[in-house]
């Protein structure tokens, strides 16, 4: 089974290789992230976020999901020293940078429990990869065309912050600049609300970020600094290359 959407302003892939999962089990993951967009966007001004923003909702009132979010979102403020910031000043809130991951998860969860086994989800480039291994490129942050590394996951998710798509846009909270320090960061970690939240969070810290997502247990990282170094972890599961027909 195989089905793309473009929901939360970016396009979301699905690949089940089950045959016994129904197309019901599909129809509730897109689902789930319209769901999310509409409740989550800082961009819609009916959403919970920016109903909390105004002030119209108090922190105790909000969702549990919610609730959730922004308790993630307090814990990377906290371990990276404002680094990662979604309240920053003159700027609404904004838990993307959480929200995305983490619904994507929430996402191969509901796989998961309608008894998909290999499937691999594949949201803007971040993705969640079960009953591989899967074949997991990483864009070359220069080259639109061209892929830096080709990673191997069976069971996690690999998530990328750069700036190729959007720019400077990952703000470091510390000053209220934009964070210059890579050009991109990459972790493959056991879920993906992890592996985007750290990818997010250690671009922000800049060149430092590389180690502190590389000493979160259970991260790996590959990252390519703004002198073209790679930098990498040695547990990161690089693919290895096809071996020669004899």
């Amino acid at each position: 089974m195989r089905r793309v959407e473009h929901v939360m302003g970016f396009p979301v892939s699905l690949r089940i290789d089950d045959r016994d999962v129904p197309e019901s089990a599909a129809d509730a993951v897109f689902a789930w992230l319209r769901e999310v967009d509409e409740r989550f966007s800082p961009f819609r001004p009916d959403s919970e976020v920016s109903r909390l923003d105004r002030g119209e909702l108090s922190e105790t009132e909000v969702s549990p999901d919610l609730a959730e979010v922004l308790a993630l979102c307090e814990e990377y403020r906290l371990a990276t020293g404002g680094a990662f910031d979604v309240r920053l000043p003159g700027r609404g809130l904004d838990p993307c940078a959480v929200v995305k991951g983490w619904s994507v998860q929430r996402a191969a969860d509901l796989l998961s429990a309608a008894g998909a086994r290999r499937f691999v989800l594949n949201a803007g480039g971040d993705v969640v990869a079960s009953g591989g291994p899967w074949r997991v490129g990483v864009r070359h942050p220069e080259h639109a065309d061209q892929v830096c590394t080709v990673l191997e996951v069976t069971d996690g998710a690999v998530a990328t912050s750069a700036r190729y798509e959007r720019g400077d846009h990952i703000i470091d909270g510390r000053t209220g600049r934009p964070a210059t320090g890579l050009l991109s960061l990459t972790v493959v970690a056991p879920s993906l609300t992890e592996a985007d939240s750290v990818a997010t969070a250690a671009f922000a810290m800049g060149a430092e970020g590389v180690g502190w997502a590389a000493a979160r247990p259970g991260c790996e990282v590959f990252a390519v600094d703004t002198g073209r170094q790679v930098l990498r972890t040695a547990g990161i599961p690089v693919a290895e290359e096809p071996s020669a027909a004899a």
